[in-house]
């Protein structure tokens, strides 16, 4: 096959050999007529509904390698188009010089985690501004969202249980940090080891806000929940992307503004 992507409106020799291939797999898509019509469009969904694929009736090279059509399923890179002045577009109130510093790392790490690609690229920097409007890895501060009045920072973090904290001082020690805000015991505990050096972040949490540390850490935690991320902005629901995330909607008009601009601006 010589085509990486095929969608609908398609037509010609490469349509009939995903035809071919969707039939042999089981997912009939009708006359093997080379037409990428509303059939192909729904054995493709099928298809990739069946192999934990987006589902999102195009044939890209994650859908054409599990047809067994492509040797490779990487997705097409656009790191290499994202400048610090595209990115100071998306983030208007941020000091170039933090962008320059905390852009590279960021970049790297989502190209190490196969991230690549324009969508998780804009999840990434949206996430960023969302959380870090600054472009800094940055420690969560005290607020009435997790502090009640007249106690000690983090108290309503101490005893949650779907973080994984066992009581105090876990609220304080395994607050937000990072460029993703990375909190809770069970989080520091599961990502210190994935990293692609290693760390011991439960003994040194304060390594989460390392640029180099904190950008592995956005990627390995936005790749966990990539299909989902995708498949709601597949449906334009940036609140669902942004909760896959936060767990909230905190910093979603960030978010959104971000991803927006960064779509016009990034190939």
């Amino acid at each position: 096959m010589t085509s990486t992507v095929l969608k609908p409106g398609a037509t010609g020799a490469d349509v009939i050999e995903l035809q071919r291939a969707l039939a042999a797999h089981n997912f009939k898509p009708g006359d093997l007529d080379g037409l990428y019509g509303p059939a192909t469009v729904a054995a493709v969904v099928a298809f990739q509904n069946s192999n934990g694929l987006l589902a999102d009736g195009i044939a890209g090279p994650r859908t054409l390698f599990a047809l067994g059509l492509a040797t490779d399923d990487t997705l097409p890179d656009s790191t290499g188009s994202v400048s610090v002045q595209m990115v100071s577009q998306m983030f208007p109130a941020t000091p170039v010089r933090n962008i320059k510093a905390n852009l590279p790392p960021v970049l790297e790490a989502l190209v190490r985690h196969t991230l690549q690609d324009k969508t998780m690229v804009l999840v990434a920097l949206g996430t960023i501004r969302a959380e870090t409007e600054g472009f800094v890895p940055i420690s969560e501060g005290v607020s009435s969202f997790n502090t009640s009045p007249n106690q000690h920072p983090f108290d309503l973090y101490d005893y949650r249980a779907d973080l994984g904290n066992q009581g105090p001082p876990d609220g304080q020690t395994f607050c937000g940090r990072g460029f993703v805000q990375l909190t809770g015991r069970a989080h520091y505990q599961e990502y210190g080891p994935r990293l692609s050096t290693p760390v011991d972040l439960i003994a040194n949490p304060e390594l989460a806000n390392r640029p180099d540390i904190a950008a592995d850490l956005l990627a390995l935690f936005i790749g966990d929940r990539q299909l989902s991320i995708k498949d709601a902005l597949l449906h334009g629901n940036f609140q669902a992307a942004r909760r896959l995330v936060n767990g909230g909607t905190h910093g979603l008009d960030r978010f959104v503004d971000a991803y927006r601009i960064g779509d016009r601006l990034i190939a």
